[in-house]
């Protein structure tokens, strides 16, 4: 199993990406959670540009991605997992759970520090949530989030498949947590025990409570932001008449267009493109 996810690692994430993708696209489709409020070819065609442009920079601007690095550090015997003999299974689990916690606390980070929230920012922007607000993160932030992920696995020394299998873990909650899909309340409740739920990470996007929005940071497990104090169970305006998006960068003018988008970090809410 190891040498076969390693081997065909890019497919294999590739495969669970584009399944996760239009599975999760269908289930919105078939049954949303809130009527959208802005056209959805607008956001689709600016989000998915977005993968691309970041897929091409992530390449470019780096010489060594997660899983190539995660092999150089094996060969240097680097980090805490090689330091001690573990169970391979529970090396996995582990370093799931911690590369998880790590992502939590540099999404904290991302709204507390002004410079990161400048970049994070148009993630938040988006009007409406489905599985393409999954993607839509600016090159820099993406660039950043991948030099972190390098220090982290630097510093855990987590076995290539654990890398392998966060990588993919992290893609599909971050599509799943993001979907418009309508998930009954009983079994919302009873996922949020331990999991990420739509409705839950809906509150993170809330626009004008920042106790909402400064909240439910998790992206696979809902404990961290039980454990440190951030977890939000209900918005104040009710799943359905939850206002999203980041006051004064969610217009519909060029700040919502692929240029625009590209230029918020840049922008003051005083010099947003019209």
């Amino acid at each position: 199993m190891d040498s076969f996810l390693y081997l065909h690692e890019q497919q294999v994430r590739l495969l669970s990406f584009l399944l996760c993708f239009l599975l999760l696209a269908f289930w919105e489709w078939r049954a949303p959670r809130r009527p959208l409020t802005v056209s959805k070819p607008l956001r689709w065609v600016n989000n998915l540009a977005l993968m691309i442009i970041n897929t091409l920079v992530l390449r470019f601007a780096l010489p060594v991605l997660a899983v190539g690095f995660a092999v150089h550090v094996q060969q240097q015997q680097w980090g805490m997992f090689n330091a001690i003999t573990w169970p391979f299974w529970l090396e996995v689990v582990l370093a799931v759970l911690l590369l998880d916690l790590a992502i939590y606390w540099q999404h904290r980070l991302m709204h507390v520090v002004p410079l990161l929230w400048r970049l994070h920012r148009m993630h938040h922007s988006d009007r409406d949530l489905d599985v393409t607000s999954a993607i839509r993160f600016h090159p820099i932030e993406m660039v950043l989030s991948m030099a972190y992920k390098l220090g982290l696995i630097a510093l855990l020394g987590p076995a290539v498949t654990a890398v392998i299998v966060f990588e993919i873990v992290l893609n599909t909650f971050s599509l799943f947590n993001h979907t418009n899909g309508y998930l009954p309340e009983k079994w919302d409740r009873r996922l949020r025990w331990f999991l990420v739920t739509p409705d839950m990470h809906r509150i993170h996007h809330s626009k004008y409570f920042v106790n909402e929005t400064n909240s439910n940071y998790g992206v696979l497990t809902s404990l961290w932001d039980r454990l440190f104090g951030s977890y939000t169970e209900q918005p104040k305006e009710g799943q359905q008449k939850l206002s999203l998006g980041v006051e004064g960068f969610s217009s519909l003018g060029r700040a919502q267009y692929l240029s625009g988008l590209l230029m918020t970090p840049f922008l003051s809410r005083k010099k947003l493109p019209k």
